[in-house]
């Protein structure tokens, strides 16, 4: 079985000393309740759940899988899943961040981000099931009549029901404009929902006994593509308008599908023949009522990334340090041992250097993300506010996208300390490298979140968020500038941030005169800003050590790995800006028929 301590050192330096999350909930009325003292008590327990009831279910999960019976179309979850959840209900976890008013605690999105850190590192496929009823929640609290929000919300942040997302069909994933179910009006305002969806996580399963499921579909008078899209919500047993539980609807689950991983996360094909659901929203407006449970998802997704990551880093340096194999290049280190550890190898320590530079890094970056969530729920200032949105709308695609990428290479890596011994089951490595490969996908692949910041976040909304960003970045730069125990980290970061301007407006003036420059460049635009924006934190990170009350042995580690990021992993953006440069002939000029 693979370890799991949850990094609550580390999240307590992001959260304090890096971000001083705690002074801006203070400020914040509706997060004022959040002192240290509370989350401190909150993230203790979250330990212990993560690591007692989770972490131990994780293997075995993956080895049961989930089971579909055909002849009742019923989904058994693997052993001890379903006592998990209940503890995790039974513990007020699911309600942790929602508002008082349907049940919840109303603690910061930023506290339950460590939370969701350490439940994916634990087990990632069990994490899926609470992620789609919270991100269900968001679009009832942002889009839901009073009545729905009554009826429906309060269950699912109760955790006797859960929900679901429902948008794929066969025909078309990304390509939202091609779907086809259909939503025929009643005469009580209900809607008959026919159409078959797939890829559906948690679509059915053995946890509570209603699932709520919010679906895309077309009334009949809709318009084509995606400005005929309405949301609604279709349970799987009828609920009237007065919460009152009726018969089973007209929807079951087909089949569930076998996957390269996370085996304990169902994933079903939905069909739904003529149920009863509700709407969700305004008519034809459903994208973007989905959007707002989408983004939830993509930022939860992106920590994802991110526990896997800790997780994978946690094992292969256990291993590292106990596995005995040749000599240090430069001489015996442990000439008392018939070989010296892994760990004294250059090469491996690049490896475990890279994941923990990641991790702690991306942690610092996600949990910023979120507070900006929190500020932009939250002040009572509008134009901060107005800010906080433009930069958590500008960093969701980079915490999506980098933290789920560096996943999987951080995986790989961890696999790869352990040599063969890897490659084998029962050591736990290869599981987390399958796990890892699904983050990248769901939620929207890589490619559509690199499309989302470059061509929407940054061309289309004018770099709002960019803009933010980078004064907040120069801000830094210019309060450090004078202090020579920086001047390593400060003027590469303001230089890299100089040049992020300035390449932004040159994609921007290539874009003009041809649209396919913007595709041919996302891809290495997402890479490129996340390796600055984690460079940013990185920097700030050293800044925080260097004035904390933390140990000089943590401060010197902080110190040291961030000397790493900045000297092996930041120079990668060199390579993205080449490749952006280079434009979008080299891609496009070579025919269809030419590819073989």
């Amino acid at each position: 079985m693979t370890r799991y301590t949850a990094p609550l050192a580390d999240l307590r330096f992001a959260l304090y000393d890096v971000l001083q999350a705690d002074q801006v909930y203070a400020r914040l009325p509706a997060c004022a309740d959040a002192s240290r003292d509370v989350i401190d008590a909150v993230l203790e327990e979250a330990a212990k759940f993560a690591e007692q009831v989770l972490a131990p279910l994780n293997a075995s999960g993956d080895a049961e899988g989930c089971t579909f019976d055909k002849a009742t179309q019923s989904v058994r979850t693997p052993k001890g899943f379903k006592d998990a959840f209940a503890q995790y209900v039974d513990g007020g976890w699911i309600g942790l961040t929602a508002k008082s008013d349907f049940g919840g605690q109303g603690l910061p999105e930023t506290v339950g981000a460590a939370l969701k850190e350490m439940i994916d590192a634990a087990n990632l496929s069990w994490g899926n099931y609470p992620m789609l009823s919270h991100g269900a929640s968001s679009a009832l609290e942002y889009h839901g009549e009073d009545w729905q929000r009554e009826v429906f919300l309060k269950p699912l942040v109760a955790g006797t029901w859960t929900g679901t997302m429902c948008l794929t069909e066969p025909h078309c994933g990304t390509d939202l404009g091609l779907l086809k179910t259909r939503a025929e009006p009643n005469a009580d305002g209900s809607f008959r929902i026919s159409g078959t969806k797939i890829f559906i996580t948690a679509g059915e399963h053995d946890f509570v006994d209603n699932i709520l499921h919010l679906v895309l579909a077309r009334l009949p008078d809709a318009p084509a593509g995606v400005k005929g899209i309405s949301l609604f919500l279709v349970p799987k047993f009828k609920v009237g308008k007065d919460g009152t539980v009726g018969a089973r609807n007209a929807l079951a689950c087909g089949s569930i599908e076998h996957k390269m991983g996370i085996h304990g996360s169902v994933t079903c094909v939905m069909n739904f023949d003529g149920a009863e659901g509700w709407m969700v929203g305004q008519p034809n407006k459903g994208l973007a009522a989905m959007f707002t449970m989408m983004n939830t998802a993509r930022l939860a997704v992106g920590l994802q990334g991110l526990g896997l990551t800790e997780r994978a880093y946690q094992n292969s340096l256990a291993y590292a340090r106990d596995r005995l194999q040749m000599r240090s290049l430069s001489g015996a280190k442990f000439p008392d041992k018939p070989a010296d550890p892994l760990i004294v190898q250059p090469d491996v320590r690049r490896m475990l250097l890279t994941q923990k530079a990641f991790a702690e890094g991306e942690r610092a970056l996600a949990l910023y993300a979120y507070l900006q969530e929190d500020i932009a729920k939250n002040s009572t200032d509008a134009a901060e506010r107005e800010r906080a949105e433009s930069l958590v709308s500008f960093l969701t695609p980079i915490v999506k996208g980098l933290l789920t990428e560096t996943g999987i290479e951080c995986t790989y890596h961890a696999l790869q300390v352990f040599g063969g011994h890897g490659f084998i089951v029962e050591n736990g490595m290869e599981q987390f490298a399958r796990d890892a490969r699904i983050t990248t996908l769901y939620e929207g692949t890589t490619q559509i979140q690199a499309v989302d910041l470059l061509g929407r976040k940054v061309m289309q909304l004018q770099g709002a968020g960019l803009k933010h960003f980078l004064g907040e970045i120069g801000a830094f730069c210019s309060a450090n500038a004078s202090n020579a125990a920086l001047g390593e980290f400060v003027g590469p970061l303001g230089a890299a941030a100089k040049e992020w301007g300035e390449l932004t407006l040159e994609l921007g003036k290539r874009a003009a005169s041809n649209p396919e420059e913007m595709g041919a460049a996302a891809y290495d635009y997402l890479f490129y800003s996340g390796y600055i924006a984690l460079a940013y934190f990185w920097a700030r990170s050293v800044v925080a050590a260097d004035a904390s009350t933390q140990s000089d042995a943590f401060k010197a580690a902080k110190r040291q790995t961030g000397r790493f990021y900045f000297a092996r992993i930041l120079p990668r953006i060199q390579t993205h800006a080449s490749a952006m440069r280079s434009g979008a002939a080299n891609l496009l000029d070579l025919a269809d028929a030419q590819f073989g």
